[in-house]
């Protein structure tokens, strides 16, 4: 552990990592010295392993989020256990319209994958250990108990090892998650909207193969999503996102196995064909949050901790990565330029180029959710009408498509 540190990224979770793997190739060029401080304990080195579980939790990542693991040098390895989403299949219960998008007509090898959380943490920590060099040290299992703004230099307080430790840096960066307590003892104020609605998360396994396809389904009581996963154990699972009303929570959750499928088939359908087995369930309450300040002289909110989305349309984490690539690509031209990491223009610029995409991406998922949401028989049959015409038209199509996959971002160069 150093003293001092151009970097300190608290949390070393999926988007923390992802930062530190995003400056790992240039770190020894630039003589860049990070920090990642993470409350849970780091496995010794070369002592990683994988070990694959039916309800593991999964993200789905869009083709572009592809592009951005690809420079930081990782995709390689992570695609030895990610899902291809060759198509997509969104249909509204009860109503005509239907859209269809399919990955050879796009002219892309996959709209997206899926990929076990626990894989891609995996490998992200793999790829930093492998690094063998000096400038990036992980100090864990650690608490960030205070930050302290100066002018050219922030003061983090860690407490490791019951110490109380003093670190300074150019530049903090919070990727602590949704629940950071340090953010709001920070006085970083937020913005939050109730969906009145919780997600219920599960794996669920069928009498046939995935296919390759993802399904977004709209139902009158919420939409529900069900992503392919590999099928290397010969489960046939699927990852499921069924978004339903607070007071649906504790009666689906409390059902039995096959009650809990008989539920699912009725809302879901049989175009998956017949569900035999479900996993462990999990639920959490649907909000959209978003940090009011997120870029101060000296600090970044990156993750959840900046930005949280309902879960339609998958959009939440590969909205966090793009902003983890355009903030490294940032921090490396700055260093190149020998400009203070944390200078507030140079954070306001990156946050500037971020809004455009949270706002778009925000507004999105959030006027999704109300359209289908809306019980108006006018209003249901004009979205019909609007997903049979996008099914139809090839330019609108593709134009969605390559929204929707992250392809009208520019590509990372991290270097």
């Amino acid at each position: 552990m150093k003293q001092h540190y151009d970097i300190v990224i608290i949390g070393g979770g999926m988007v923390g990592a992802s930062l530190a793997c995003s400056l790992l190739s240039v770190a020894e060029e630039l003589d860049l010295n990070i920090a990642v401080v993470e409350s849970t304990p780091l496995p010794a080195k070369g002592s990683l392993t994988y070990q694959p579980s039916y309800d593991a939790r999964s993200t789905a990542l869009a083709y572009g989020s592809r592009s951005i693991y690809e420079a930081m040098g990782v995709w390689d390895r992570l695609k030895k256990h990610v899902s291809p989403i060759s198509d997509i299949h969104v249909s509204d219960k009860g109503r005509f319209g239907i859209t269809r998008l399919n990955a050879q007509q796009e002219g892309v090898p996959a709209l997206g994958y899926v990929v076990e959380n626990q894989w891609l943490g995996h490998v992200l920590l793999e790829h930093l250990q492998q690094a063998d060099q000096s400038n990036i040290d992980f100090i864990c299992p650690a608490e960030v108990t205070n930050v302290r703004s100066g002018a050219e230099i922030m003061g983090v307080t860690v407490l490791y090892q019951e110490q109380s430790i003093e670190l300074s840096c150019e530049l903090v960066v919070m990727a602590d998650g949704g629940r950071s307590s340090l953010r709001e003892s920070m006085g970083v104020s937020y913005t939050q909207k109730a969906y009145d609605q919780h997600a219920i998360v599960t794996n669920i396994s069928a009498d046939q193969p995935n296919g390759g396809v993802a399904y977004e389904r709209f139902t009158d009581s919420g939409p529900m999503a069900l992503l392919p996963l590999n099928n290397d154990d010969g489960d046939n699972r699927s990852a499921l996102v069924w978004t339903v009303p607070d007071d649906m929570i504790e009666e689906l959750l409390g059902l039995d196995d096959q009650s809990f499928i008989e539920r699912l088939h009725e809302r879901f359908g049989y175009r998956a064909g017949n569900f035999i087995k479900v996993g462990q369930r999990s639920s959490y309450p649907l909000k959209l949050t978003l940090a009011d300040e997120q870029v101060r002289r000296g600090l970044v909110v990156l993750g959840n901790a900046a930005h949280a989305l309902h879960p339609i349309a998958g959009q939440g984490y590969n909205l966090a990565l793009r902003g983890v690539a355009a903030l490294a690509d940032k921090l490396i031209q700055a260093r190149k330029d020998k400009q203070n990491l944390g200078d507030l223009a140079l954070l306001q610029t990156f946050y500037e180029q971020q809004r455009l995409d949270q706002t778009r991406t925000v507004v999105f998922s959030d006027q999704t959710m109300k359209l289908f949401s809306n019980h108006n028989p006018l209003l249901a049959t004009g979205r019909s009408v609007a997903l049979q015409l996008l099914d139809i038209c090839p330019a609108a199509k593709t134009l969605f498509a390559r929204s929707a996959m992250g392809l009208d971002i520019p590509a990372p160069k991290l270097k």
